[in-house]
């Protein structure tokens, strides 16, 4: 339950989804897997086990989805070595050489024949709706990946706006400022960064388990380089990596927060619901403190 990734987009606040007509536009796209010659097959699952009759799991103006993907899995190696094969029992038999049309038709052919016994590879994605705050945030660490839940919400209960955060402050020039300083109220350095030289083919240096506060990485900063991924705990209940592009990566709810939920449920119910309401309700509140560390949104005139 608890997400490790976060990939934010921000909701039309005029209009946002109901989630009556989520919910029905959702059941009119569950998951059925690969069939004959399908490469790859996708559709929603029920969010909450103990819910199987419904898609979304919801708590007030917060919700739940899960998408469910499965792909085939034809190692390209295979095609060719087979494909190959036949070029080669073709080119013997009529003693002609086989064209490029024709061996693009024979790839093709032989991808047809072998993708129904082909392994297929599953992915979930689960993402969480607020729309108190109006958020969609993807556990996802990957664009593609969280495109491919957005893109499936889009299809399902078009047209679905929602577009990536835009911050007043750039969350690099301000990752180096609170490494040049001090974190922001709230929140506290971590022991994990990157910086970057700037241009293209700069530089780039990681560091891992080490104090931001020591010499060699001021020495960095001093040579110009600038924040790109910054760790940060905040309020002492969750450790994450803020990246340049406002994700939120490598999220860690600390101890306290794991034993609150697991003091609130006694069975595997009680517990979803009770890790659901309090991770949703910390994950609101850091990410409208993080908001505000970088000056907040834009007006759209600002923008």
């Amino acid at each position: 339950m608890w997400f490790k990734q976060l990939t934010l987009y921000r909701l039309d606040p005029q209009a946002l989804p109901a989630l009556d007509a989520l919910e029905a536009a959702l059941q009119q796209r569950p998951f059925a897997p690969c069939a004959g010659l399908d490469w790859f097959t996708q559709g929603f699952v029920p969010a909450a086990r103990h819910q199987p009759e419904l898609m979304l799991f919801r708590q007030g103006e917060m919700a739940l989805v899960a998408l469910r993907r499965q792909e085939k899995v034809l190692p390209a190696s295979v095609i060719r070595d087979l494909t190959d094969e036949r070029v080669q029992e073709i080119e013997a038999r009529d003693v002609r050489r086989v064209g490029k049309k024709e061996k693009q038709q024979l790839r093709e052919q032989v991808a047809d024949e072998l993708l129904p016994r082909a392994f297929s590879r599953n992915l979930h994605v689960r993402a969480w709706l607020d729309l108190a705050h109006g958020w969609l945030a993807v556990d996802a660490g990957s664009a593609a990946r969280a495109e491919t839940l957005l893109g499936a919400l889009r299809d399902a209960l078009p047209p679905f706006p929602a577009r990536l955060p835009r911050t007043r402050l750039s969350p690099a020039t301000q990752m180096t400022a609170w490494l040049q300083g001090e974190a922001p109220p709230g929140f506290a350095l971590d022991a994990d960064c990157e910086l970057k030289a700037p241009g293209e083919g700069g530089a780039v240096v990681r560091c891992s388990r080490q104090d931001l506060t020591a010499s060699e990485v001021r020495a960095h900063l001093d040579s110009g380089k600038q924040v790109s991924k910054l760790g940060l705990i905040w309020q002492e209940r969750i450790r994450f990596v803020l990246t340049e592009d406002l994700g939120v990566r490598r999220v860690q709810f600390l101890d306290l927060l794991q034993e609150e939920a697991e003091q609130a449920g006694d069975d595997a119910e009680s517990l979803f619901e009770a890790t659901f309401a309090l991770m949703t309700g910390e994950l609101a509140v850091l990410i409208a403190d993080l908001i505000d560390a970088l000056g907040g949104e834009p007006q759209d005139q600002d923008a």
